[in-house]
């Protein structure tokens, strides 16, 4: 219904507000930008654009076209990445947040491996901001990994408010200081934890710091207080604590040295994108 030609000319045409510019842009006719646009409006039953002798504007329901235009399109580059990335070979390397490895990623990384026999996937397991370092040193070609909501870098898979988790029987104490099990400094839920609580002027305390998640795991299972994860921490014995301020969300990107990714970093995104509801999901293990 909705074919990829007409919506790259709807999308130029929205974003220059003429025809002619949209048409230099696209390398085509302004004869042929008008066609694209009636045949899209025929396809829908609506009109998209308002049109007078000086200017081009968007209906509502053009409004709502462009934002499923955008989606649509990233989708089918995703989809041609993916299935011209079937011959991919090299090295791709490849680093993702630690918290991730609890998700289904190792079954979506197994398979991508398995369909690219002739690539080799060097996966380095870190802090977000560490792998941001690498990647911006040359060291990686593809992270995925937690940014700030705000932040622009990367394509976003979801996004969740992080909770509050701890052992089941650790309830903390409105009195006194929330005993806390962080990560070292620069890391994001670090940085968000601290801010939810001084937000609503609770103390708080280090009780535990650990630079890998199964030390932040064994610390609060063990009681020693409460960290600020995503929920795909839960299945590891642990539970959601109530009573603590909200937290802040997190967004789940993939990112690569450059803007627009190229060859295995590209493929292996795509993958990415269109698995991000399954990744939501905790591995069963």
């Amino acid at each position: 219904m909705f074919d990829p030609v007409l919506l790259r000319s709807f999308v130029a045409v929205a974003q220059a507000r003429q025809f002619t510019a949209a048409g230099q842009q696209l390398g085509l006719g302004q004869s042929t930008v008008s066609q694209h646009i009636r045949k899209l409006e025929a396809a829908v039953g609506r009109p998209l654009l308002l049109r007078d002798t000086h200017s081009v504007s968007l209906t509502v329901d053009g409004e709502a076209m462009l934002g499923f235009a955008h989606a649509i399109l990233d989708a089918s580059e995703r989809a041609a990445s993916f299935f011209a990335g079937s011959e991919l070979r090299g090295r791709l390397r490849f680093g993702a947040s630690e918290d991730l490895v609890l998700s289904r990623l190792p079954e979506i990384l197994r398979a991508f491996v398995r369909a690219n026999p002739r690539l080799d996937l060097d996966l380095t397991v870190g802090l977000s901001s560490t792998l941001y370092d690498r990647l911006d040193a040359g060291e990686l070609d593809l992270v995925f990994a937690k940014r700030r909501p705000g932040e622009e870098r990367g394509q976003l898979v979801w996004r969740e408010k992080l909770a509050w988790i701890g052992s089941p029987e650790t309830a903390p104490d409105p009195v006194q200081p929330v005993p806390l099990v962080l990560y070292p400094s620069r890391s994001i839920t670090r940085a968000l934890a601290i801010e939810a609580l001084e937000r609503e002027r609770r103390r708080w305390r280090v009780s535990c710091s650990s630079d890998s998640l199964s030390g932040l795991t064994a610390a609060a299972l063990a009681g020693l207080g409460v960290t600020a994860q995503s929920r795909l921490l839960l299945r590891r014995g642990l539970a959601e604590l109530p009573g603590l301020p909200a937290l802040d969300e997190v967004e789940f990107v993939v990112v690569g040295r450059s803007a627009r990714l190229h060859g295995p970093g590209a493929a292996l995104a795509a993958v990415i994108l269109a698995n991000g509801e399954r990744l939501q999901q905790a591995d069963a293990a």
